[in-house]
């Protein structure tokens, strides 16, 4: 089976800590970032492994000043694919973007700079996103004559609502600061997103592993679910996770006065 040991990788680079934290960092800034084929197929082999080799969590950052301005128009241009290639390429874009959202592995993104286009479509198949003073969210595809292909219609309008994605893609309009945190397109504005990222990701890692891949991978699947069969399929993941050793060890903690207590920092 292949490991993290034996990816090839050229347009991301990947470490993997002590604590079992990946840290995902998109490495083509003088191209803001863009995504082209090669990077999705980086991407598809990365969220493939990650959660057969034991990743607790990942980070998802960015090098340059921009986390992502979506499909590489110039190889897109360059390329002159046929529909039938271009729906290929789509279907690629999901299968890494899936592996992300369904994996089991949380996924948390520090964004910055530009995360539009099909770098939006990236950052909402983070579980968590944390933005910066500097980041902001756009969906310019009207403008180029393009439609989304790599997953908005499902995630982006799932996260804002289908009218504020049209808005976005028929006018243009950009998310930024408080207003992009409002409309749900981020969970956390802060000064450094990058340390906040890691904190989380921290705090998440110390999650018993099946609690984090049912919450990581079950939700997700539950919503696409009727309301009766997401509440059949709640109560078969919950009969699991709720009854694990681990979690019967914090029961006792709590039961015994010694867990940590939930409440407001001070």
């Amino acid at each position: 089976m292949r490991g993290i040991a034996d990816l090839r990788l050229s347009n991301i680079l990947l470490t993997v800590d002590d604590d079992r934290i990946a840290t995902v960092t998109l490495n083509r800034p003088a191209k803001r970032n863009a995504l082209d084929l090669a990077t999705i197929d980086e991407l598809v082999d990365i969220f493939s492994i990650l959660p057969r080799a034991g990743a607790r969590a990942a980070i998802l950052r960015a090098e340059g000043d921009h986390f992502c301005a979506g499909l590489d128009l110039v190889e897109h241009h360059r390329e002159n694919r046929s529909a039938a290639d271009f729906m290929q390429v789509c279907l690629r874009w999901h299968e890494a973007f899936n592996k992300m959202e369904y994996g089991g592995v949380p996924v948390i993104a520090a964004l910055k700079g530009a995360v539009v286009g099909g770098g939006l479509e990236l950052a909402s198949a983070a579980h968590i996103r944390v933005a910066g003073p500097d980041t902001y969210f756009g969906l310019p595809e009207g403008q180029r004559g393009l439609f989304t292909g790599g997953g908005a219609t499902i995630r982006v309008a799932g996260l804002i609502g289908k009218a504020r994605m049209i808005d976005m893609m028929l006018s243009g309009r950009l998310y930024r600061g408080q207003e992009a945190v409002d409309v749900g397109l981020c969970q956390y504005l802060v000064d450094d997103p990058e340390a906040k990222t890691v904190a989380i990701a921290r705090t998440a890692a110390e999650n018993p592993p099946l609690s984090n891949f049912a919450i990581c991978s079950a939700i997700s699947h539950m919503q696409n679910m009727s309301g009766l069969d997401a509440a059949y399929a709640e109560a078969m993941v919950a009969g699991v996770i709720n009854t694990q050793d681990a979690a019967r060890e914090r029961l006792a903690a709590f039961a015994q006065g010694t867990a940590a207590r939930i409440k407001p920092e001070a």
